[in-house]
């Protein structure tokens, strides 16, 4: 195991929850159903023909490594240390939101609205340092007094 010991910063954090959105948006299947749903008709066999006019869906990239799962899943326990607000907004913002919806919900201005925003991410980046500078006191087996 490799120990990196480079202190977080409020952008570092808020690419992280990025990331973390993408990878839960690969995580999803676009046409699973519930089991209870199905279908009794038999599949529709195309001819060539009309597999070429039909309209082309997207091309999703394949499911995410697991790396980056478990990158999503350490990003979704730093949540447990902001207010609910806090986490909508952190939320919000890495979905790519727009602040006029956000500022609606959370009731005050654009400024107002990025200040929490910065706050929330200087939290969770405060309590990552933290953990690292204890990490680091603990490897290096110095008692301070």
């Amino acid at each position: 195991m490799i120990k990196s010991y480079e202190e977080w910063t409020a952008t570092m954090v808020a690419d992280q929850f990025e990331e973390a959105i993408r990878t839960l948006r690969r995580l999803e299947v676009p046409h699973l159903k519930p089991m209870e749903y199905f279908n009794s008709w038999p599949e529709i066999v195309y001819t060539a023909w009309e597999i070429m006019q039909q309209d082309k869906l997207p091309t999703r990239l394949g499911p995410p490594p697991p790396d980056a799962i478990t990158r999503m899943e350490k990003t979704f326990e730093w949540l447990a240390w902001l207010e609910v607000e806090e986490r909508n907004l952190i939320w919000w913002k890495a979905e790519k939101k727009q602040w006029k919806p956000i500022c609606a919900y959370l009731g005050c201005g654009r400024n107002k609205a990025w200040r929490m925003w910065v706050c929330a991410l200087l939290k969770i980046t405060n309590q990552l340092n933290k953990d690292i500078r204890n990490t680091k006191d603990k490897d290096s087996g110095d008692k301070k007094c």
